[in-house]
C-alpha cells in the first residue's frame, strides 16, 4: 500500500484579519457608496477569523488585467511551492533527488513552463523525474491528488511521489463586481499550498510525522455527479477566474454524500461508525453544516477542518492538506484504525480516500 511519509503546509506572506479584508473588497468589489451590509454579512457568517494573501493588500485595487494577475500568482507559486514540497521532504527525511514523481495542482493560475517545471531546477530535482502538472479540479484536487499518487505507487511501489497544490484564491476576486457569487468568495478563499510525499509498498518506512508512521491509503474513490456543472467553476473572463457557485451546493452534499461513503466502507466491510479521524475539505460553513448532518458525525468530529476554516479561510485544493497534516500532528488516531479524507469541488463531484493508521 501507499504511505503518507509527510504532509507541510505554507502559507502566501501577507496575513490580515478577517475585517482588514472585508474593508479592501468593499473598496475594490463594490459601487462608491454603496451599502455595504450584505458584504459585511457574509464576511461575518463565514467563520473565518484571519487569511493570508499573495499581494499587499492595496495592491489588489490596481491589478488591471488577467495578464497582471496571472504574473503574480507565478511570482508567489514558484516560492510558495517550493517551501511547501522543501518542507514535506524534510518531514519525510527525504532528499529532493529522491522523487519520482511530481504532480502539481493549482485552479487559480497557469504557467507554461508550468510551475512544477520551474521547480526542478530551483529544488535540485532529477531532471528525469515525472511532472504531471493538473488544472481544474478546484477545491477536490488535495484528495484526488492523493488518489492518483495512490494509483501512480501501486505501479511503481519502490518509487516515492510528491503531491504539490499551490492555490492563490485571492487573485480571483474579480474587481468592481458586487455579484454575491464573488462576495461569498471573497469572504472564505486564502492562499496557501500544501505538498504531501507518498512511498510505495516497498520504499523503506519513513515517519510521517514525530516517531511514528504515517497512514497508508487503503483505497479511493472518484464520483462525479450528472447535470451539475453549474454548481461550482470558472467563467474565464479578460479580467481573469470569475467564480461559479451556486446556492445550492449545500443540498448536493445532502442528497449525495452519505449514499457514496457508505457504498464506498461498505465495500472494506465498514460503516461510519469505524471512522476515527474525519480529514474533510473546509468549504464553508454551510457546506459543512451539511456534511455533519448528512454523515450525522460525532461532536467534534470536523474540528481540525472548523479550525482551519477560522485560521486561513479556505485554501482551495491545499486545504484537506491542512487538515490532514494538523491531524497527523495533533492527533493520529489509534494504530489499525481507519481514516477517511474527503473533499468536493467543482462537477459537482466528490473524491473520499480510505487511509489506515
Amino acid at each position: 500500500m501507499t504511505r503518507i511519509a509527510a504532509v507541510h503546509g505554507a502559507l502566501a506572506p501577507h496575513r490580515h484579519s478577517q475585517h482588514t479584508i472585508t474593508d479592501m473588497v468593499a473598496r475594490t468589489c463594490l459601487p462608491p457608496g454603496a451599502d455595504r451590509r450584505v458584504l459585511d454579512r457574509l464576511h461575518r457568517g463565514a467563520r473565518v477569523t484571519t487569511r493570508h494573501t499573495a499581494l499587499p493588500l492595496d495592491r489588489y485595487g490596481g491589478l488591471e488585467d488577467f495578464g497582471e494577475v496571472n504574473d503574480a500568482f507565478i511570482a508567489t507559486a514558484v516560492p510558495l511551492g517550493a517551501e511547501a514540497v522543501a518542507g514535506a521532504l524534510d518531514t519525510a527525511g527525504l532528499s529532493p533527488r529522491d522523487i519520482d514523481l511530481l504532480i502539481f495542482t493549482s485552479v487559480t493560475g497557469i504557467a507554461a513552463p508550468s510551475v512544477d517545471a520551474r521547480l526542478v531546477g530551483r529544488l535540485g530535482l532529477r531532471p528525469d523525474v515525472r511532472r504531471v502538472p493538473v488544472f481544474g479540479l478546484g477545491c477536490v484536487a488535495g484528495a484526488a491528488g492523493i488518489g492518483r499518487l495512490h494509483d501512480y505507487l501501486l505501479g511503481r511501489p519502490d518509487d516515492v511521489a510528491v503531491l504539490l497544490s499551490v492555490e492563490l484564491c485571492s487573485l480571483t476576486f474579480q474587481r468592481g463586481d458586487s455579484s454575491t457569487a464573488n462576495l461569498v468568495a471573497s469572504a472564505l478563499f486564502g492562499d496557501g499550498a500544501a505538498a504531501v510525499v507518498a512511498c510505495g509498498s516497498r520504499r523503506p518506512a519513513t515517519t510521517g510525522g514525530p516517531g511514528r508512521p504515517g497512514p497508508v491509503v487503503v483505497d479511493t474513490r472518484s464520483r462525479l455527479y450528472p447535470d451539475t456543472e453549474r454548481a461550482m467553476g470558472w467563467d474565464i473572463t479578460g479580467s481573469g477566474f470569475r467564480i461559479v457557485l451556486d446556492a445550492g451546493v449545500p443540498d448536493l452534499v445532502r442528497k449525495n454524500l452519505a449514499a457514496d461513503v457508505d457504498g464506498f466502507l461498505a465495500d472494506h466491510g465498514l460503516t461510519r461508525a469505524d471512522i476515527t479521524a474525519w480529514v474533510c475539505h473546509p468549504g464553508g460553513p454551510k457546506v459543512l453544516e451539511a456534511v455533519e448532518e448528512v454523515l450525522e458525525l460525532p461532536d467534534g468530529a470536523l474540528d481540525f477542518t472548523w479550525r482551519s476554516l477560522a485560521a486561513v479561510g479556505n485554501l482551495s485544493s491545499s486545504s484537506v492538506l491542512h487538515v490532514l497534516r494538523d491531524t497527523l500532528a495533533e492527533r493520529p488516531p489509534p494504530a489499525g484504525s481507519a481514516g477517511l479524507l474527503l473533499a468536493m469541488g467543482p462537477g459537482f463531484c466528490a473524491e473520499l480516500v480510505l487511509l489506515r493508521w
